[in-house]
């Protein structure tokens, strides 16, 4: 009896440890060759229910036991627990098939590599910072309430709590009225309720300009938590608004190349529009295109996409104060221009036949060899035209063909399925312009930059001129949101930093791109393509992307959840002007269209300054280029667009060094040019014409 009583006992131990091992079968799919698509799912078994699945995919949710939206080819870890604290950590890795998917597959680790450079917190890091998003409150809004839906009226009917008073989440708080009809409005967290309104009075009304652009004001209430909360990623990581390195080194560069130069980006601005104008073009003087041809290019390399759907995913994470301070970086930004465009001018090299070669490449080697430096130098020099054509490849063509063609098939249905036919299209209208060279390349975007800029201006003039009733309300929501965000929106630090990371990007002042197409201006004097090219940031960001932004706070589309980029840019332009979205994706496809040729003009110059200053070196660059622009339109790349659009930021990192170095040699040629400019000995058109006479 007693044998069989422990034989008894040990099958029931045995049977009660399997009972609580978890085992997790997976089923690990790669549906099809668009990439980043693959999903796992587990089925889990044994111990005791409910689990919880920790995914390192941050957008899959603690309780799924589905993650999707994986990159192919990279390696995903889970750990499964269940309610009595048992786990399991798992890895799997989705398979990669088509050729893209090993490509993307393979440059998703190097992405993570530089982001993990570009985008560092040195303030979190020293524990200056603390990078983490916390919530002190969490506001109570209007039930069933849509930024888009028109004639309705939020009243306050009652309130069910008293003003202060402890609720916990499902707590009866109020009563509202939506156009007459009553919804009970329960608690939504644990904490003391605080009114913002009394009883009887409006929440929110349609008709009403100032709610529809005030940011929040369909909030009536907030619980203050006991305890400030962290804010959680899906898969439970705290969310993290970090304080990026790539712009710190570009706003302090700028802002240092400001004080240094005297604020030259305001006392030289009206200098810059009589040059732009055309006023000092001097006929013989030596180069290849006039001083706006040499500016029309620049800008039309940066201004883009970013100026539309990158100012829209800025104010979606700032709010409306995002554009305070993409402004003030925008002003700071036309130093750094001043300073690289100056020197690409002074240390250009214009050839026998006249064709000029000029930009960070020969400054930084020639102008730091000046310094005794010369190894520092080629090195930067070598450095930044690896990035200029791995930049020129990526952000400045592939990206354009990709988002264009994304663009315009969400208009025009029929080119879905089209991307090569279209990118083959494409590639042979940039062919046409860039096989002649820079005077080519200007001539176009000497059109077509004034003709989008003024169509999308016009545009934007026109949307804020039917909503001018909300002016006041708009420039209250963005000082407000400049000063005084709320927390969900990352505090002040959070919403600086938006703003001026997206005018950073935008205008790519300190990258040192627009100094290799301002190199080949015609001028005998270096500070005065300085101070044409402080104009580019100007347009590009303070007035573009400002304007982008006033359109979609004036349209109160900033305040609409889960939609981005430019679909949220063109649903603001359309509920003005139903056809606009129309010539939005048109004007998008001629900003894709000049940025794709100036960049190839950038790259151009950096691959001959490696490869030799020979017209066959350069034939073969065209050629590569334009390969890439059908591949750009033909195929998803994912992480290879987001390494090479990675570039453009980096190159800045050896251009401000040499910039840093060579600031005295700017300021000193800019007191020699002033001093000339007073003396009267710069030539003048209108002095010509006096002489003809």
């Amino acid at each position: 009896m007693r044998k069989y009583l422990l034989s008894m006992f040990f099958l029931f131990s045995i049977f009660a440890l399997s009972a609580q091992e978890l085992v997790v079968k997976e089923k690990v799919v790669n549906p099809s060759n668009v990439i980043n698509n693959g999903f796992i799912v587990l089925d889990v078994t044994g111990g005791t229910p409910p689990y919880q699945y920790k995914w390192s995919n941050q957008s899959t949710s603690l309780e799924s036991n589905r993650a999707e939206g994986l990159t192919e080819g990279i390696s995903y870890d889970v750990v499964v627990s269940d309610s009595a604290g048992n786990k399991v950590e798992k890895s799997y890795t989705v398979e990669a098939d088509a050729i893209t998917e090993h490509f993307n597959g393979t440059f998703a680790p190097i992405v993570e590599s530089m982001g993990n450079v570009l985008f560092w917190d040195p303030f979190s890091a020293m524990g200056i910072y603390d990078p983490k998003v916390y919530a002190d409150i969490k506001r109570i809004e209007a039930p069933n309430w849509d930024p888009q839906e028109e004639n309705v009226k939020f009243v306050l009917s009652e309130w069910k709590v008293a003003e202060g008073e402890h609720v916990k989440e499902g707590d009866l708080v109020a009563v509202v009225s939506k156009n007459g009809q009553n919804f009970n409005v329960y608690a939504n967290a644990d904490g003391s309720l605080n009114h913002f309104l009394n009883e009887g009075e409006t929440i929110y009304n349609s008709e009403n300009k100032e709610d529809v652009i005030e940011q929040g004001a369909q909030y009536f209430a907030s619980i203050e938590y006991d305890e400030p909360i962290v804010l959680l990623h899906p898969n439970g990581d705290p969310q993290q608004k970090n304080i990026p390195f790539i712009v710190v080194w570009l706003v302090l560069g700028a802002l240092f190349f400001t004080i240094r130069l005297g604020f030259i980006n305001i006392r030289g601005f009206k200098h810059a529009l009589e040059l732009a104008k055309g006023k000092y073009d001097d006929p013989n003087a030596p180069g290849q295109v006039t001083h706006f041809q040499a500016l029309a290019t620049a800008v039309s390399g940066t201004v883009g996409l970013g100026n539309i759907a990158g100012v829209a995913v800025a104010i979606s994470l700032g709010g409306a104060g995002a554009t305070m301070w993409m402004i003030l970086a925008g002003l700071l930004g036309m130093s750094s221009k001043f300073v690289e465009c100056t020197l690409g001018v002074k240390y250009r090299f214009i050839n026998s036949e006249g064709r000029v070669f000029g930009g960070p490449m020969n400054y930084l080697r020639y102008g730091l060899e000046k310094r005794n430096k010369r190894g520092l130098g080629k090195f930067l020099a070598g450095f930044f035209a690896i990035l200029a054509i791995g930049a020129s490849f990526g952000g400045g063509n592939m990206f354009q063909a990709n988002q264009s063609f994304s663009i315009l098939a969400g208009e025009f249905p029929m080119l879905v399925g089209n991307g090569f036919w279209f990118g083959l299209v494409v590639a042979v209208l940039v062919g046409v312009v860039i096989i002649g060279g820079i005077s080519s390349i200007a001539k176009v975007t000497g059109k077509i930059v004034p003709i989008m800029a003024a169509v999308y201006v016009l545009g934007a003039l026109v949307v804020i001129g039917v909503n001018f009733g909300n002016i006041g309300p708009a420039f209250s929501a963005i000082w407000d949101g400049a000063f005084s965000p709320s927390a969900l929106k990352g505090g002040v630090i959070g919403v600086l930093i938006v703003g001026f990371q997206r005018a950073a990007f935008s205008n790519e002042a300190g990258v040192g791109s627009a100094a290799i197409a301002h190199s080949a201006a015609k001028t005998n004097h270096p500070p005065s393509e300085g101070f044409v090219a402080l104009l580019e940031p100007f347009i590009d960001t303070v007035v573009v992307c400002t304007l982008t932004a006033l359109v979609l706070i004036f349209t109160g589309m900033h305040e609409v959840a889960g939609v981005g980029g430019v679909e949220l840019t063109s649903t603001a332009f359309g509920s003005v002007i139903s056809w606009f979205p129309y010539v939005l994706a048109t004007a998008v496809f001629l900003f894709a269209f000049s940025t794709m040729i100036s960049w190839s003009y950038y790259g151009m110059r950096a691959w001959t300054y490696l490869f030799g200053k020979s017209k066959k070196n350069e034939i073969v660059y065209k050629v590569l280029f334009l390969v890439f622009v059908v591949i750009g339109a033909s195929v998803s790349l994912g992480a290879v667009l987001d390494f090479s659009d990675m570039m453009i930021l980096a190159m800045s990192f050896p251009n401000i060094i040499g910039l840093y170095f060579m600031i005295g040699e700017v300021s000193d040629d800019l007191k020699e040019y002033r001093h000339r400019l007073k003396a009267g000995e710069l030539f003048k058109k209108t002095e010509k014409a006096k002489v003809a006479s």
